[in-house]
């Protein structure tokens, strides 16, 4: 995530931090470092100047010049800059004073709009709320079986729509909202036209969901590989529409991070969530400080603790803590640990919200195979319960056994 940047902007921080003080002229020297960093990952160039400037004014202050740790200070300067740029702080979705509460999801045609309907529900009814989801594109009824596939994956009512409603859109929407209260849903989240190009069409059908939902928030979805595209795109559904805040798709593959970094400066929309990979799960709050610490090789410590706790059974842990004192620690307590950890994301997922400096420089290096991990879970759920806890038991045609059962 943000590979290439990163790597671009830890190397004029590694410069800054190999000065014996802070000039004009090497701090000069580190700006315009972070100047082609963000230039070729195609940040927008309003976003670099107003960087630029920021960090200079603040860094050239004659209390951080003076301090012990001058190089640190202007460390920390790129830092909340780079916060700023990207939000300033987690901003939540709103929610209605009273159910339901509707989320209108908009973007272009491929930029997993649908998909993200989805993992939002999914979310939602993690957090113990009850979710409807409805497709209400009136030029193409066929787009809502998408979602209705995704729908019973998850286990998510889809409410479905005949392309005779679809004659009648304000009938439709009357039909929906009345489900929803007739059914006690807290939230409804509806899943919009998408077009391959922005079109005065798109714009107008958009403008009439908008007027008969009233959404409680307008949700754009927007392809973070696409860079200023998805800014651009942006920008005139904010005029033509109406924007409340931004979901960036796709953020696990995007090695420059472009939009990421330009689209709340440019809209004044702030991105509530990211998608970082394919899983119906993986769909992440955004915080802006913990991804400005990420892209400068700090790390998200916060970020990994919160993926072990929601990974991690308590009284489970307790329990394995009280077998490792004891020395009681068996396979199958191995089992569960991979089990916990794969539940957590990929290892390359993992070691990136780790910092890369210190104890963990050469973490970024090591080459994990996340198929191993599931090679040996196949090995030992090939093993008896006699043989989990007691491994020397395991002779050789029990070996043999547990090879053909894994299919190893």
């Amino acid at each position: 995530m943000l590979d290439q940047l990163s790597a671009r902007l830890q190397k004029a921080l590694k410069f800054l931090r190999g000065e014996g003080k802070i000039t004009e002229k090497n701090l000069n020297e580190a700006l315009r470092m972070i100047r082609l960093a963000f230039l070729e990952a195609d940040v927008n160039y309003k976003v670099v100047k107003e960087f630029e400037a920021q960090v200079k004014a603040k860094a050239l202050n004659e209390r951080v010049l003076e301090s012990l740790t001058p190089a640190q200070q202007v460390i920390k300067i790129v830092r909340d800059e780079l916060t700023q740029i990207l939000g300033s702080s987690r901003q939540k979705l709103l929610t209605a004073p009273s159910p339901p509460t509707i989320y209108l999801l908009v973007g272009l045609q491929g930029v997993g709009k649908t998909t993200t309907t989805a993992k939002l529900a999914l979310l939602l009814k993690k957090e113990g709320k009850s979710p409807l989801l409805v497709s209400f594109d009136l030029k193409r009824p066929a787009a809502q079986e998408q979602l209705k596939i995704l729908g019973a994956q998850l286990q998510i009512e889809v409410f479905g729509l005949t392309p005779a409603d679809f004659k009648d859109p304000a009938a439709a929407t009357q039909k929906i909202l009345n489900y929803v209260r007739q059914h006690h849903f807290d939230y409804l989240l509806v899943d919009t036209a998408g077009r391959l190009h922005i079109d005065q069409e798109l714009m107008d059908e958009l403008k009439l969901v908008k007027s008969l939902f009233q959404p409680t928030e307008v949700i754009y979805v927007g392809d973070a590989l696409t860079g200023q595209d998805a800014v651009r795109s942006a920008q005139e559904f904010e005029r033509q529409i109406g924007l409340d805040s931004i979901i960036l798709t796709k953020l696990d593959g995007d090695a420059r991070g472009g939009a990421a970094l330009s689209i709340t400066y440019i809209t004044g929309k702030p991105i509530k969530y990211i998608g970082v990979g394919e899983k119906s799960d993986q769909l992440e709050p955004f915080h802006p400080e913990r991804m400005a610490s990420r892209i400068l090789g700090m790390g998200d410590v916060l970020s990994l603790i919160e993926k072990a706790e929601e990974a991690a059974d308590r009284q489970q842990a307790e329990e394995l803590a009280r077998r490792i004192k004891r020395q009681e620690f068996s396979l199958e307590d191995f089992r569960q640990q991979l089990v916990q950890l794969r539940k957590m994301g990929s290892f390359s997922q993992i070691l990136s919200l780790l910092p890369t400096g210190g104890m963990f420089k050469h973490l970024q290096k090591i080459n994990l195979d996340d198929k191993r991990l599931i090679h040996f879970e196949a090995i030992i759920n090939s093993m008896t319960p006699q043989e989990r806890e007691n491994p020397k038991i395991i002779n050789g045609s029990r070996r043999r056994r547990i090879a053909l059962g894994s299919g190893r």
